[in-house]
Parts: C-alpha cells; sequence; structure tokens
C-alpha cells in the first residue's frame, strides 16, 4: 500500500558530561496519531552505517544529503514512473509494532539500486504520549494564531467599514457642496442678467430723454423749415417706405427666429421632461437628486421669463421704431444701434444655451459618477456578506476542531487508564512467572538430587555384585541348583506379613537367577548388562534391592556406603513399593528414597519377562 509520511529532522546537540551529536529521525502520519517511528543516530552509529552501507559523506553533511534524496522522492511521487522511491519494509504484513526499515531506492529498467537503509523502531507509550501532546499543542497554537487572524481581520473590515462611511459621507458632502455651488452659480447668473436688464433700461430710458429733446429741438427747427423740407420730406418718405418694407422683412425674419427659438425652448422643454423622468428614476435609488431636479425647473422658469422679457423688449422696439419713422435720420443710426444689441443679445442667449447644454453634460457627469458609487458600495457590501459568511465558516470548523480534540483527549484518557489494567495485569502474570520459576527450578533440584542417588545406587549396585561374584566360589561346592539369596529369601517368596502374595520384581528375580550361573561357571566374569528400560522402571525398585544385598555386609563393616547422613533421615509419608516385603521396606538406608507415589511407566509393566531375561 502506499502512504504519504512525514519526515522529521533534527540535529541534536548534547553538552552534559562530553559534547555529542545525534541526528534524530522520526516518521508519522497525520492521518494516524498512532504511527511513530524514531531513529537517533549518533557519530559513533554513523561511522558504523558509513561502513556497511560505503557511503561517501560524513556526520556533518549527512542530513543534507539525506534531505536532498527525499526533495527527490517528493518531486518524483507524482509520476507514473518515479524514479526515486522511498520503501517502509517491515517484517510483519502490518505495522504492528516492529521494527520497520526505510530504504530510498532509485529505480531504472536494470535495477533497483538502495542509496540508503534505515531502520526505524517503533514508538514506545511515552514517545507515542509525548508526540500526541505535542501535536495538541501545535493545534493549539494553530487556534490562537486563527483567531488573531480572525481578530485581525474583524478589525480590518471594521477599518475599511468606517473607510468606506468616511468616503461616503465626504462624496455626499462634495454632492451638497456641488449642489450650494450650483443654486450659487444660478443665483448669480440671475442676479448678474438683472443688472444688466436694469442698466439697459435706465440706458434705453436715457436715451429716450435725449432723444425727447432731441425732438423738441428738431420740432422746433422743423417748424421753422417745415415748408422748405416738405418736399425733400415726400422724397424720403418713398424711400423711408422702401427702407420700412426692409424692415418689415427683417421683423418677419426676426419672429422666424423667435419661433425656431421657441421650438427650440420646446425641445429643451422636453429634455427637461426626459430629465425629470430620469431624476423620478434616480429618486428611487437616491433621495438626494430631488433638490436638483427642483434648480433644474427654476432654472427653466427663469429662461422663460428671460425669454418673454426679450419678447418684450422686441415690442418695446418696434414702439420705438414706430415713433422714431418721424426723425427718419435718428431712427436709422437708433435701428443700428438696436440691430447690432439684438445681435449681441443673440450671442448672449447663444452662450447661454452652449453653457445650459454643458450644464446639463456636468448633471450627467456627476449622475454616473453616482451610479459607480452606488455600484462600489454594492461591491462592498457583497464582500462585506461574503466575508462574514467566510468568518462563520471558520467559526464553524473551529468549533468542530475543538469536539474532535475533546474526543481524542477522552480516547486518550481512556486508552490510558486501559493501559493502566493491562499493566496491572502483565505485573500479576510476572509474579505468576516467577513463581513457576522457583517451583521450577526446585524441582529441578530435586531430579539432580534423585540422579545423583541412582548413579550412586547403580555404583553399589556393581560392587555388591563384584563382591557375590568373588564369593560365589567358595558356595558353588554345594552343587544344588535351588541357591539361596544373600539375604537367605526364597527364588520366589510371598509376603506373608502383608496379608498378599505379589511376584517379586524384576530386577530382584534377575539377581536370583544370576546366582545360580555364578554357581556354575565358577571364577569367569560375566559382566551384566542392565536395560535402559529397566533403569527408567523404576528407580525405586532398583533403591530398595541393593540395599537389601548389601545390608548385612554395611552392618558388619559400620560403613553408610559413602552416603551423607542426610539422605539416610526416616521419612514416614512414605508408601511401601509392591512386591518388596515389609522388612526390607522398613530399613532405615532404603526410606529416604522412596517416593511417595511410585508408579511403574506403562511400557515397563507391558514388557515380557524375556525382555529382562535374554536366552
Amino acid at each position: 500500500r502506499r502512504l504519504n509520511i512525514r519526515v522529521n529532522i533534527e540535529l541534536l546537540s548534547i553538552s552534559n558530561p562530553v559534547h555529542k551529536k545525534d541526528l534524530a529521525v522520526r516518521l508519522t502520519d497525520d492521518t494516524d496519531p498512532f504511527f511513530l517511528y524514531n531513529l537517533v543516530i549518533s557519530e559513533e552509529d554513523f561511522q558504523s552505517l558509513k561502513s556497511q552501507q560505503g557511503l561517501l559523506v560524513d556526520f556533518s553533511a549527512f542530513p543534507q544529503k539525506f534531505i536532498d534524496l527525499l526533495q527527490q522522492c517528493i518531486q518524483e511521487q507524482n509520476k507514473d514512473i518515479p524514479r526515486f522511491l522511498l520503501q517502509l519494509v517491515s517484517s510483519e504484513p502490518a505495522l504492528d509494532h516492529t521494527p520497520v526499515s526505510l530504504n530510498v531506492v532509485e529505480t531504472n529498467p536494470f535495477k533497483h539500486l538502495t542509496h540508503l537503509s534505515l531502520k526505524f523502531l517503533p514508538g514506545t507509550d511515552a514517545e507515542i504520549k509525548k508526540f500526541l501532546a505535542n501535536c495538541l499543542k501545535c493545534l493549539k497554537e494553530d487556534k490562537t494564531i486563527l483567531e488573531e487572524q480572525l481578530k485581525k481581520t474583524q478589525e480590518d473590515l471594521t477599518r475599511q467599514l468606517s473607510y468606506t462611511q468616511q468616503s461616503l459621507s465626504e462624496k455626499s458632502r462634495e454632492l451638497d457642496k456641488l449642489k450650494n455651488e450650483w443654486t450659487s452659480y444660478t443665483a448669480a447668473l440671475s442676479s448678474k442678467h438683472s443688472q444688466e436688464l436694469s442698466s439697459e433700461k435706465e440706458r434705453a430710458l436715457q436715451a429716450q430723454t435725449q432723444y425727447q429733446q432731441q425732438h423738441e429741438q428738431q420740432k422746433k427747427e422743423l417748424e421753422n423749415l417745415h415748408q422748405k423740407s416738405i418736399q425733400q420730406l415726400q422724397n424720403r418718405l418713398s424711400e423711408l417706405e422702401v427702407i420700412n418694407k426692409d424692415l418689415t422683412e427683417r421683423r418677419y425674419k426676426g419672429d422666424s427666429t423667435v419661433r425656431e427659438l421657441k421650438a427650440k425652448l420646446s425641445g429643451l422643454e422636453d429634455e427637461c421632461q426626459r430629465a425629470k423622468q430620469e431624476v423620478l428614476s434616480l429618486r428611487r435609488e437616491n433621495t438626494t437628486l430631488d433638490a436638483e431636479c427642483h434648480e433644474k425647473e427654476k432654472l427653466i422658469n427663469q429662461l422663460q421669463t428671460r425669454v418673454a422679457v426679450l419678447e418684450q423688449e422686441i415690442k418695446d422696439k418696434d414702439q420705438l421704431v414706430t415713433r422714431t419713422k418721424e426723425v427718419l435720420d435718428a431712427t436709422q443710426e437708433k435701428k443700428v444701434i438696436l440691430e447690432e444689441s439684438t445681435e449681441e443679445k443673440q450671442r448672449h442667449i447663444e452662450k447661454l444655451e452652449t453653457t445650459i447644454k454643458s450644464l446639463s453634460a456636468e448633471l450627467l457627469k456627476a449622475n454616473e459618477i453616482i451610479k459607480k458609487l452606488q455600484g462600489d458600495l454594492k461591491t462592498l457590501m457583497s464582500k462585506l456578506k461574503l466575508k462574514n459568511t467566510v468568518t462563520i465558516q471558520q467559526e464553524k470548523l473551529l468549533a468542530e476542531k475543538e469536539e474532535k480534540l475533546q474526543k481524542e483527549q477522552k480516547e486518550s484518557q481512556e486508552m490510558g487508564q486501559s493501559l493502566r489494567l493491562k499493566e496491572q495485569e502483565v505485573c500479576k502474570l510476572q509474579e505468576q512467572l516467577e513463581s513457576t520459576i522457583q517451583k521450577l527450578e526446585e524441582s529441578k533440584q530435586l531430579l539432580k538430587t534423585n540422579e545423583n542417588v541412582i548413579t550412586w545406587l547403580n555404583r553399589q549396585l556393581s560392587e555388591v555384585q563384584m563382591a557375590k561374584k568373588l564369593d560365589t566360589p567358595a558356595s558353588a561346592h554345594g552343587g544344588g541348583r535351588a541357591a539361596a539369596s544373600p539375604l537367605g529369601m526364597p527364588d520366589r517368596p510371598s509376603f506373608h506379613s502383608s496379608g498378599f502374595s505379589h511376584p517379586i520384581s524384576p530386577l530382584y528375580a534377575f539377581q536370583n537367577v544370576l546366582e545360580p550361573t555364578h554357581s556354575k561357571i565358577g571364577n569367569s566374569q560375566c559382566p551384566v548388562q542392565l536395560n535402559s528400560q529397566l533403569l527408567k522402571l523404576s528407580r525405586c525398585s532398583d533403591a530398595h534391592t541393593v540395599p537389601a544385598a548389601g545390608h548385612t555386609a554395611n552392618k558388619e563393616n559400620g560403613d553408610q556406603l559413602g552416603l551423607d547422613s542426610k539422605y539416610f533421615k526416616k521419612k514416614d509419608d512414605s508408601i511401601p513399593l509392591r512386591g518388596l516385603s515389609q522388612n526390607t521396606l522398613n530399613s532405615e538406608y532404603l526410606r529416604p528414597y522412596l517416593p511417595t507415589k511410585a508408579q511403574p511407566s506403562p511400557k515397563a509393566a507391558a514388557a515380557p519377562a524375556s525382555a529382562y531375561f535374554p536366552g
């Protein structure tokens, strides 16, 4: 299987008592907190590793080279056929607290080359607890950092909100300023126009007064020269009629221009109505633009009043023309002056129209700026909503992480309790093992003592047989077949004292059989080969028969056959063997070696007599 493992490499310097440097490598898994493998390499261990794996790097440069190999493995991990691999090999199929080896392998079409192989030990319970504690500490630190970041983001958002609010207030103030400037500008224009009109009226009045004075003087002169100038006047009248026709034509042209101006005014009124509709649509979005619409209406009314004033001035001029028919020369000059003034006024009207157009364009630009500001406000509000949602999600994630931490703490506490219980069980099992080991040692000691006694008895038996072989030439002269035993027992005795008649043990019978052979052969020595099964059959029977044969000799010599006095102590809890008399069982020499329960082996009990008497 494939796992993502975190490799931590630390260089530890120890200065007490000797300055040393150790390289600590730790393997962990972010998904499994109990996955922990450690490796500590000292300078001495590195020398042995260097000699074993043929490394060409010193201990000081080894950590960086190891990190370079790991980075190459990280770069090649997403490829289909990676060149460098990390292999974590364990002796068991599952990673269950067993030592593992970490191999850095380079693959090529010919061979898999292992650049480095490190053996890691699984972490103990204390190390795992320490690692989990460090993880919890890191998580808490991350939590504090996230909380600080949240606080910072909240402060930044509040600052941005305050800044946007300030900017909005400033923009609203700027709008108010623009409105005030516009109102002041319109008021100034109206005041200027009124002043100009008043000045023109005064000039017209002054001219009228001057003309009246001149007219009176001319009247006097005309009255004097009337008769002389009648003919001239008639001629001039014809000329004046022609001029009057021209003037009427000009008047009609002026009327047409006035009509055109009225059409333009109607167009302007339509544009104003459209502007009103736009203002009404904008009122729904921003209530602050109502004042501007009212100001526009005021401007239109003022322009209408100005047009009416101009019409009145034209009428006044017509009246002046009718009045000045009498004085043709003066009227021509006045008409020229009036034409010049009308042209100037038309120019002034055109200038006013251009100013109105520029003002309308500026109003449209101001409306576009307001729309842009409203769009910016909407985008800012959407961003604030998104940031609020993000902060809520982060708070939810933090709450979930806190719940997970609490669950992990509970699980760690439960694991600690289970570990304590298991440690108690292990202590109990160790105590039981120690008691059983002590019992085994005691049983081994008993077996050793029994084997020593058996060897000693075998030696005594061989000595007794040799003594019997030496004594048989003296007893062989009887020539009888039914030879008596050294203790004076018959060949097949019956135990009347116990109330039972049992056959004698095979060793006893074999010993009695050997006696006639000795008497027949004479001084020839026949080696006796006891079967190993006979010795395994009943160690207790050997221990009883041999001392019974040599009992009289020991009494005569006053000798204890070379054994210590502790082997001849009396034991009351012993049980007599089957096949031996009560006299032999009551002997002081044999009683210490009788077992509490003498049970012959099944193989020996089932074996026939021919197995013990060959031939």
